[in-house]
């Protein structure tokens, strides 16, 4: 378990949501602010991150392929291993439905921190996050089976599924 001040360091690494003006009305700024001791210091550059958009009309193979690469390619270690595994089991027999809420889950967060405590349920889950996806990810976080999970999956079981 992690301490409260180590707890409490990583979670202002992420700046308050912020709202900026866009053609269609205002909409909330994603952004990282590095790992600040506090919110006091004055001299953090805040790097904004685009806003999550839906890809509606995006060929369902292009999406898998889309989402397994970003599955693989996460900020942190621990949820490239679990969602590049997740995705591996999963992904492939996702309904479009389900795709649409992993494809939510893992890129509109700003913060990889928040994803890995929903998935461990160290963290409730908000609800718009909440949902059948979520649920299997959770399931599948607790590694029932005790499988090793040290490693992301290499890439040859997509040649064999072809």
């Amino acid at each position: 378990m992690l301490s409260s001040v180590i707890a409490k360091r990583l979670m202002t690494g992420i700046c308050q949501t912020a709202w900026r003006p866009v053609v269609t009305g205002l909409v909330p700024t994603r952004c990282y602010r590095g790992d600040a001791p506090d919110d006091t210091r004055t001299d953090l550059i805040e790097i904004p991150l685009p806003p999550w958009e839906d890809k509606p009309g995006e060929p369902i193979d292009i999406k898998r392929r889309r989402l397994l690469y970003e599955s693989r390619k996460r900020g942190m270690l621990e949820n490239c291993i679990l969602l590049s595994l997740f995705a591996k089991r999963y992904l492939n027999t996702m309904s479009e439905t389900q795709l649409q809420q992993y494809d939510r889950i893992i890129n509109e967060p700003s913060n990889d921190w928040d994803i890995y405590y929903w998935a461990t349920e160290a963290q409730p889950t908000p609800d718009i996050y909440q949902g059948e996806v979520m649920e299997m990810l959770k399931e599948f976080t607790k590694n029932r089976n005790q499988e090793q999970r040290l490693d992301a999956p290499s890439l040859e079981y997509l040649e064999k599924e072809g």
